[in-house]
């Protein structure tokens, strides 16, 4: 166990309403009041970041909060810059809690002369200073590999699996859990296996990024109520035109369980105007205010399951008991309730 009293919680500005949602949650845990770490992070005029502690860090195991999402490059420099503050402040550990990485959709060349940026994000993370990573959903499992350092990667799909429980109970048995590509085929598979149900796949033809091909469906969803599931929502178009594909081919009704909400472009207006009775999303990417407007759109918290994860680090206990759903489902006591 770590010598000091409590984990220290830091924040950048990518998303402090998780900051403070898992705040309360370690005070919930451990009975103590946990606030974070007083410090300033801002800009200079010219967009420099400039990082002030205002605390005494010393010896303490530090984490800090902090997605690389849009925007992507500034908020990857506050983390970059929080953490080298913190490296000569003479902080024990430093762990970076990374609940949407950025970058992770650039994790292999795709052709000639171009980069592995996610490779590359890796590199800058580790040299900073950060000594072990805590993130949910990686866009690809290799990417666990790109660090020279202990990475935890959590998944949604325990949440994802108690909230889908509480919503359709007692309809499962007429539910489907579909892969809008073959790439998504294993998350799918788990997630289905969670539910004890069975799944399907949307088999696409992507011309190139940001543009959608023909689409077949792989599997019998007539009269059946289809949840897809997978880690990215960017611009939409995928989702939503696999919602029609969906729906001509007979399913009674699509819902969506996305990890990572970037809904980024028209994806608002997409998704509001689709046959998505539901789009469910965590709270992993801060949503802008047309996100928490949009009708169809709904957030689940995953400051309760990150709260678990930084006490189990900072207890050198395991992580990887908070894949299970029966292990989530005390957690998040309260919020769903099993019938």
């Amino acid at each position: 166990m770590s010598s000091v009293t409590e984990p220290k919680l830091i924040s950048g500005n990518a998303n402090k309403p998780l900051a403070a949602a898992v705040c309360k949650r370690l005070a919930l845990h451990r009975g103590v009041p946990v606030s974070l770490v007083d410090a300033r992070v801002e800009r200079f005029n010219d967009g420099e970041v400039f990082v002030e502690v205002y605390e005494n860090v010393r010896g303490e195991d530090m984490f800090i909060l902090q997605p690389t999402s849009r925007p992507a490059n500034d908020n990857l420099m506050e983390l970059l810059i929080i953490t080298d503050a913190l490296r000569r402040s003479s902080a024990s550990r430093i762990t970076a809690v990374i609940p949407y990485f950025g970058y992770a959709r650039q994790d292999r060349r795709t052709k000639a002369r171009t980069p592995i940026s996610a490779k590359l994000v890796a590199n800058l993370i580790a040299r900073a200073g950060v000594e072990r990573v805590l993130t949910m959903d990686l866009h690809a499992a290799q990417i666990q590999g790109f660090f020279d350092i202990p990475v935890d990667n959590l998944y949604a799909s325990p949440i994802f699996a108690l909230d889908i429980q509480h919503h359709f109970n007692g309809t499962l048995k007429d539910t489907l859990v579909v892969s809008p590509d073959v790439g998504g085929v294993t998350r799918a598979r788990e997630l289905a296996q969670r539910l004890n149900c069975g799944f399907a796949v949307v088999d696409k033809r992507r011309p190139k990024p940001g543009e959608v091909g023909e689409m077949t469906v792989i599997g019998d969803v007539k009269d059946k109520t289809c949840i897809i599931i997978d880690d990215i929502v960017d611009t939409a178009g995928t989702l939503c035109k696999a919602a029609e594909v969906l729906v001509e081919n007979g399913a009674k009704e699509v819902h969506a369980y996305i990890s990572h909400g970037v809904l980024s472009g028209p994806a608002i207006e997409r998704v509001s105007a689709s046959l998505l009775k539901s789009l469910v999303i965590t709270d992993t990417i801060e949503p802008t205010p047309a996100v928490l407007d949009c009708p169809n759109i709904r957030i689940v918290p995953t400051a309760p399951m990150f709260a678990q994860a930084i006490i189990n680090i900072w207890n050198g206990t395991s992580v990887s008991s908070l894949f299970e759903t029966d292990t989530i489902a005390p957690i998040y006591e309260g919020l769903y309730s099993r019938k």
